[in-house]
């Protein structure tokens, strides 16, 4: 039995030492040696031309061919306007609520710039920009028309006249773009703002002035680089790049390293879902009604620009006559409850991971606890009591049984001494006595089994709630999705660490016992690299956990007592 116990102390030693090694690597940018992320990054030569603008010569992507279902449009229908052209046309324009500002072109009627006014940036010198055209940055949404020479993202519009600014008491907030007509095409973008909400109503009228029937499209699309996002954490691996949801498939990630290849997987046709250009924290989407036939495309333009977006069907539209298409823009943080009444599956972009199943619901319960609560850090807090409470008896029984090791460890010493030259015969006789005294080697094992998916359950949690994102909890803890900058926390869990272990029985073999004090030191250096909220929750988790094998060795008669190493 001692021989299974140290196998499986050195199976969890070398995994984990495995874990930080191939986690270090990712963080100073090289490849994973087992579990590889994907590519975020274009290559260089890419990325070096990518322009300051996404002007409609060289870096407006292509909108790819519609399906026969919908219509014969190609790529090639699409117009090209010269850069010098844009340049003198194009013009900027600013709108304010009271989450967003938003810098529109009149080129297309694009959003080029969406800085969100409630966040900080990471730098703490101004708001968070989630969408930008700038010399570093290229990432901006775009609509059009596809099915003739009718007017797209790069036809040069006019703005109607009108409020740029949410004034106090005002709900709503709507700007008009209207293109020139092209071959008797006229199309109207309204972007429709609502107080206190990310999701922006977008509507495409199309007005056919000619003297014949038209069977338009309209394409919406996301287009950026392939430049990562840093999450600031060592352990992250937060996924970036586009997704695709629908119905049929659900949530699919498509990588930059996929599109590159060629080797892309997702839903192209459905009526219904979305697609969105995902980051840590923050996202943007665009959303078509359900029962709207749409064909979805992800590819890659050239110039190190990626793009996701859909193509979807007017219908035919007679002479005279105009129609109009509603749609959703969503730009702004992976807020769950806020992305749940959007549209269905939208809550899916905020990334746990492999661990959906545990994280959603305890997700759902630190949320619940900090509209009580009203601070992140007492809630992570109050989560560890909970989840205390509910293991109570499974983690009472499990110490039950460290403390009948520990109460029985005199005898087995003996017979370690006893037998030294007979291995054999020590392991049954050890054997015996555990049987004796009903006692499960293994069982001091088992709170640790019990707490490991829900701490990876939660370290993605914290990881990807942008509630957590510069929370403070207390004094020198400003941002609870941040490792602690005095490394204070990891200090105190280390040192709880090393407690637990010295309130343990000692085990009988010389070699487990030095590895039971060396695990401590090893986990706690991958600590210092978490997010402060992950080492408040287990540090929490070990003071609990100390305090019942404290009370629960007294209740049965085994006296605490600290075992110190003993290294020869």
């Amino acid at each position: 039995m001692n021989d299974i116990r140290r196998s499986i102390l050195w199976v969890i030693f070398a995994f984990s030492l495995i874990l930080l090694w191939d986690r270090w690597q990712i963080h100073n940018g090289n490849k994973a040696l087992f579990f590889p992320q994907p590519t975020q990054t274009a290559d260089a030569s890419s990325q070096a031309q990518v322009p300051g603008t996404l002007n409609s010569a060289n870096a407006s992507p292509e909108i790819p061919a519609a399906s026969n279902a919908l219509a014969n449009a190609s790529s090639s229908d699409v117009p090209a306007a010269t850069q010098a052209a844009v340049a003198e046309a194009a013009e900027n324009v600013v709108v304010t609520s009271d989450v967003f500002k938003l810098t529109f072109s009149t080129e297309g009627g694009s959003l080029n710039r969406v800085e969100l006014l409630q966040y900080q940036n990471d730098q703490k010198n101004g708001h968070e920009v989630l969408l930008d055209q700038s010399a570093t940055r290229a990432y901006v949404a775009q609509t059009g028309l596809l099915g003739g020479n009718f007017p797209n993202h790069k036809t040069i519009m006019k703005v109607v006249d009108g409020p740029r600014t949410m004034a106090d008491g005002q709900d709503s907030l709507t700007i008009r773009f209207e293109s020139p007509v092209q071959d008797g095409v006229q199309l109207v973008k309204t972007w429709t703002l609502q107080r206190g909400r990310y999701d922006i109503a977008v509507r495409h009228e199309v007005i056919n002035q000619s003297g014949a029937s038209i069977t338009p499209q309209v394409y919406e699309q996301l287009v950026r680089d392939g430049g990562e996002i840093s999450s600031g954490v060592m352990f992250a691996g937060t996924f970036t790049g586009p997704a695709v949801y629908s119905d049929e498939e659900k949530f699919q990630k498509v990588t930059f390293k996929d599109i590159d290849k060629g080797s892309t997987k997702f839903q192209k046709n459905s009526d219904t879902g979305y697609v969105a250009m995902v980051q840590h924290y923050f996202a943007s989407a665009w959303i078509l009604p359900e029962g709207v036939a749409r064909e979805n495309f992800v590819r890659r333009p050239g110039n190190g620009l990626y793009s996701v977006g859909s193509i979807a069907p007017f219908g035919t539209i007679a002479a005279g006559a105009s129609q109009a298409l509603e749609s959703t823009f969503f730009a702004g943080p992976q807020i769950e409850k806020e992305m749940q009444n959007i549209t269905p599956g939208l809550e899916l972009v905020k990334d746990y991971g492999m661990v959906k199943v545990l994280a959603k619901p305890l997700y759902w319960l630190l949320d619940k606890l900090h509209e009580f609560i009203g601070n992140w850090g007492w809630s992570i807090v109050a989560l560890v009591v909970l989840l205390k409470i509910a293991f109570y008896w499974l983690n009472a029984k499990a110490y039950s049984s460290m403390a009948k090791m520990k109460a029985i460890n005199p005898r087995v010493m003996q017979l370690r001494e006893r037998y030294k030259d007979n291995p054999q015969q020590m392991q049954q006789e050890m054997m015996r006595i555990y049987r004796e005294e009903k006692v499960n080697p293994l069982g001091g094992c088992l709170p640790i089994v019990i707490q490991m998916p829900f701490f990876i359950a939660l370290y993605w949690v914290l990881l990807s709630s942008v509630e957590m994102r510069q929370a403070p909890w207390i004094g020198w803890i400003h941002d609870l999705s941040v490792p602690d900058p005095f490394f204070v926390l990891p200090l105190l869990m280390m040192l709880s660490s090393l407690l637990q272990v010295a309130l343990n029985p000692q085990p009988p073999d010389p070699l487990q016992a030095k590895m039971m004090w060396i695990m401590p030191f090893a986990f706690s250096v991958m600590f210092f690299f978490f997010p402060a909220g992950l080492v408040l929750y287990w540090f929490t988790n070990n003071v609990l956990s100390i305090a019942q094998q404290w009370v629960i060795n007294t209740r049965m008669g085994v006296p605490p007592q600290f075992n110190l190493p003993k290294f020869k």
